[in-house]
């Protein structure tokens, strides 16, 4: 029994190091075509790749015979080139769950095997990919209906008020998933789709309510949308231990896909998008609505702030690895974090955004009384969630997480803003931009200089320059206002604000009893409300909110 149990012991670690020597043989291949200058280089690199078949038969990837058909491709071995791409074309999947008909009808497959084209064999793959990519369109299309797919329910707009608030807040059409993972399709504009990766907690009961956390991924200028997605360009490397705490605390990830233009940083034109798919995903899963976050990486981390300076309203708390803390489409408005939270974890040899500057920003937050934290470490550099030594940071988040709950109805808010289209805070919404006005007193904006940048040189060395530059920029006039109420009384004071809405839930007043509206120390309203019906279903088919459902609304003009 020994013996077999040491055979196969034996037979596990030369698997095991095989693929790490296939791997290691292939990332030399690799390195050696990417720094090749002639065909003599790409020669040595195809020589590299082959020799990596040969010896490990069993370990060859997608990867590896992709990158060995280009080179043939471009070296002219026709031969070669198809005995590699053939078999890559006929896989279901990759190793990254990728189909193998994207290599050959993909937007580059042209130019990468532009000897390939006149040759019939050519014709051959194109067609059976085609057919390949009809079939995978099909079954993608099942797998988000089936996603999509809920009980039957409405809502009557004859019932009583409160049995009509009740199954709002109460209302569960949800039905078990065949699957862990969903990439799902997301309409941008007529013309432009991107999609989202949905991957749920192993055990995904429909009968419970689960927490919700965004990952926004960087670099978005050198990304492209992509109308579906793979678990595993989402769910390992990088992301590994948002994966691995997620599943061990049945959190819901979410990862979106931006590009250029649509995306979560700058321009604006795609910031829509995150609330967007969270109101999807709420028509499909059962979602708690107080527990839903956003968390990111270098531009997703400024995207994750962002939203809080923006739009934190459907969301609980924010997070942010190697953040650049800005708002980048207009004003950086700090004492909006007030009416949430944000952890930032930053490093010390960080290009895009340097510690002082941290420093700076955390002195600014404990000022303001935010909470805000920042978590440092040391002698890493931007990438720091490629290190395993990032896991302690991303176990901090998730602790966080699963303690925090967003507060519908808070007491107290502030909001300030320089664009209608964000003028909604929890229960103050539709506020309007009046910038004729002279500012309040009280209304005064917040910044900080940076002194210091980090930056690398032609060497590839880090180092610091002088720099002299405004922490935040602020391009247009603003409005803010503050609020709060208690005991069936709000005070509001506003500042270059035209008009606003303020929205009640009867777990803020009791609405059989007069309410009193003062805004800017005068009163405006003195009375009792009735409520609306239409309004409050509405407000649920706006939002998908069971738990910020309002029964009235009061409109003021200041």
């Amino acid at each position: 029994m020994r013996y077999y149990i040491t055979l196969s012991l034996l037979l596990v670690c030369l698997l095991v190091n095989g693929q790490e020597n296939y791997s290691t043989l292939t990332q030399k291949a690799l390195e050696t075509m990417w720094k090749a200058k002639d065909d003599a280089g790409y020669q040595k690199s195809l020589d590299m790749y082959e020799s990596a078949f040969k010896i490990y038969p069993d370990s060859i990837d997608g990867t590896g015979l992709y990158k060995a058909s280009v080179l043939a491709s471009e070296l002219n071995h026709i031969d070669k080139a198809f005995n590699y791409l053939t078999p890559l074309a006929k896989m279901k999947a990759d190793e990254d769950g990728y189909p193998g008909w994207g290599y050959v009808i993909g937007e580059s497959s042209k130019g990468e095997y532009k000897n390939l084209l006149d040759d019939p064999r050519w014709k051959t793959l194109v067609q059976s990919a085609i057919k390949d990519k009809e079939l995978f369109y099909k079954d993608l299309k099942e797998i988000q209906d089936e996603f999509f797919r809920t009980k039957d329910y409405s809502f009557d707009e004859k019932e009583n008020v409160a049995k009509l608030y009740s199954e709002i807040k109460n209302s569960s059409p949800y039905l078990a998933k065949k699957q862990q993972n969903y990439s799902v399709l997301f309409k941008v504009n007529d013309s432009t789709n991107t999609s989202y990766l949905v991957h749920l907690p192993k055990d995904y009961d429909p009968g419970n309510k689960y927490p919700v956390l965004f990952f926004l991924h960087g670099a978005v200028r050198n990304n492209v949308l992509t109308d579906y997605q793979m678990p595993a360009e989402n769910l390992g490397g990088w992301n590994r231990f948002y994966t691995k705490y997620a599943d061990l605390s049945h959190i819901i990830l979410v990862f979106p896909k931006g590009g250029k233009k649509y995306n979560w940083m700058t321009p604006d034109d795609g910031f829509f998008m995150v609330p967007e798919m969270m109101k999807q995903i709420k028509k499909a899963i059962n979602v708690d609505d107080n527990k839903v976050f956003i968390s990111g990486h270098s531009n997703g981390a400024t995207g994750s702030f962002s939203y809080l300076m923006k739009q934190p309203g459907s969301f609980a708390g924010f997070y942010g690895f190697n953040t650049f803390p800005k708002v980048f489409t207009g004003g950086t408005f700090i004492e909006n974090i007030k009416n949430r939270s944000f952890i930032n974890f930053s490093t010390d040899q960080d290009y895009y955004y340097p510690p002082n500057a941290n420093d700076d920003l955390t002195q600014l937050m404990k000022e303001i009384k935010a909470d805000y934290k920042e978590q440092r470490y040391n002698g890493f550099p931007h990438w720091f969630p490629q290190f395993n030594e990032s896991e302690p940071a991303v176990q901090i988040l998730f602790n966080d997480l699963k303690s925090r709950k967003r507060n519908p109805f808070p007491k107290e808010l502030t909001w300030e803003y320089d664009d209608n289209n964000y003028g909604n805070i929890d229960w103050i919404s539709d506020t309007k931009l009046d910038t004729l006005q002279p500012k309040a007193q009280w209304h005064k904006a917040l910044n900080f200089k940076i002194t210091k940048w980090l930056k690398y040189d032609k060497n590839d060395s880090l180092i610091t320059e002088n720099v002299n530059k405004n922490a935040f920029d602020f391009p247009r006039k603003s409005g803010k206002i503050k609020a709060i109420y208690s005991d069936q009384v709000f005070k509001i004071e506003t500042s270059c604000i035209q008009s606003f809405s303020l929205n009640l839930s009867p777990e803020m007043i009791n609405p059989d009893k007069k309410l009193k509206v003062f805004i800017n120390g005068k009163l405006y309203f003195n009375g009792k409300i009735e409520a609306d019906r239409k309004l409050m279903l509405r407000n649920f088919e706006n939002n998908r909110d069971r738990e910020q459902i309002w029964i009235y609304s009061l409109h003021f003009k200041v």
